[in-house]
């Protein structure tokens, strides 16, 4: 919910500035850990004798790991709390990254990549859940700034993993490194978040408007134990098992914009090395420049995303970003040369840099949904993106080279552009947004 202009001048406690800083900083982690992996996997790929149909479907069963993970977010998160979930499979995932490093065969990467993508999609999901918890502390958006510490935790991981490839690190000593640096780091960042049950910050404003009689003239009464509140409760329509339709359809067409700009993302970050190797004989160092570039721009993007929204609103942002991708990359196909293609790969990221943090917030804040289904339902479609794209792009790759078939990135920005109707528009300065008005075109 966006709050009135005084509500946004509220000073903030200090355990939610605190949280706000530990929420950052398992989001850098988060990017920066596997992205440290994405300048090796030409390395990868040549110890292992992998063609890039192989390695596109080893990359490609990895999410299937995150399409089960995610299922069980929302029970998770509802038994032990967003911010202990988050945290322990921050962990994990850093303990099978360094399997990933020391993958010996297909079968040993793939499995390597199916539990990374599963502890992913558990942090990823509560830590945003967490950090929505965070956002309603500050009473305005700070959502994107989530994400861009993400992004620059991607950048720098990816610099890391180039230079340690152009040095010839040994792969399982980066491994080594990153668990231990990255475990440590995301331990100590539980010492910050915030205690209590996830629906505290949902239930407290209504408490307030309730007692001040501002909802709907007299506020609903406080919710009895196990009982939905009445800003959660569903909508008039049909239902399955009390979910109204309506919000679930926008939850899905929210996951769909996802299931797009994650595709977008993977490119830069399973082929953007690849590319530049096969098509220029980069070398290593250069060659992971592709996925720092689409990083960089996108760390970019989320830091401003928050003003960028608030003035043109979800839906015209994404709009705007999926032409300047399709137009970007078009021209780095259209006339290869390292920089085109780096600057091809950079408006990717500046393209989508601002369409999971608006997928998740719409998602979370979606009335007629309890707590914690939306965000669970929207990360689990992103993760379609990861898994359904790398095997087709790795299967066009050997048909007719791996520039032609990273056009589907233009195709990507049709997508978006389909499903961008999901998304919050432009609204009046200090208007309340009301979620569920994100698909009213």
């Amino acid at each position: 919910m966006s709050p009135s202009p005084r509500a946004s001048a509220l000073p903030v406690a200090l355990d939610a500035r605190r949280a706000r800083w530990a929420v950052s900083l398992l989001f850098l982690l988060n990017g920066a850990s596997f992205s440290a992996i994405l300048p090796r996997y030409p390395e990868i790929v040549q110890s292992i004798g992998l063609s890039n149909t192989a390695f596109g479907l080893a990359v490609g069963i990895g999410p299937v790991g995150g399409l089960i993970a995610g299922l069980l977010a929302a029970r998770l998160m509802a038994r032990f709390g967003s911010a202990r979930v988050a945290v322990v499979f921050q962990v994990v995932a850093s303990t099978t990254h360094l399997l990933i490093y020391i993958s010996g065969s297909w079968l040993w990467l793939a499995g390597a990549l199916l539990l990374a993508s599963a502890a992913d999609a558990l942090t990823d999901i509560c830590m945003n859940a967490h950090g929505m918890r965070v956002e309603r502390r500050y009473r305005r958006s700070i959502i994107n700034s989530y994400h861009g510490w993400w992004s620059l935790g991607a950048v720098g991981g990816g610099l890391l993993g180039g230079l340690a490839a152009q040095l010839a690190l040994p792969l399982w000593l980066q491994g080594l490194l990153g668990l231990v640096v990255f475990g440590a780091a995301a331990a100590w960042a539980y010492r910050g978040m915030l205690t209590g049950p996830d629906g505290t910050e949902r239930e407290a404003p209504e408490r307030e408007h309730a007692a001040r009689g501002e909802v709907h003239g007299a506020g609903p009464a406080p919710a009895a134990a196990g009982e939905v509140p009445a800003v959660l409760a569903p909508s008039t329509g049909r239902s399955i098992r009390g979910i109204a339709l309506r919000p679930l359809g926008l939850v899905l067409a929210l996951g769909m914009v996802l299931v797009f700009a994650g595709s977008t993302e993977d490119a830069g970050g399973t082929w953007g090395a690849l590319f530049m190797q096969s098509t220029f004989d980069a070398v290593p160092f250069v060659a992971g420049l592709a996925f720092v570039a689409l990083q960089g721009t996108q760390t970019v993007g989320r830091f401003l995303g928050d003003a960028i929204v608030d003035r043109l609103g979800d839906r015209t942002t994404a709009r705007l970003g999926a032409l300047i991708a399709a137009v970007g990359m078009s021209l780095a196909l259209i006339l290869p040369h390292p920089v085109t293609a780096i600057i091809g790969f950079a408006a990717a990221g500046w393209g989508v840099a601002t369409l999971f943090p608006a997928a998740y917030r719409g998602a979370d804040d979606m009335p007629g949904l309890p707590p914690g289904v939306g965000i669970t339902v929207v990360g689990w479609l992103a993760r379609l993106g990861f898994f359904l794209t790398p095997p087709l792009v790795g299967a066009l790759a050997d048909a007719l080279t791996l520039r032609y078939a990273l056009w589907l990135v233009p195709i990507y920005a049709v997508g978006i552009l389909v499903f961008s109707g999901a998304l919050a528009p432009r609204r009046t300065p200090g208007a309340p947004h009301r979620p569920g008005e994100a698909a009213r075109s």
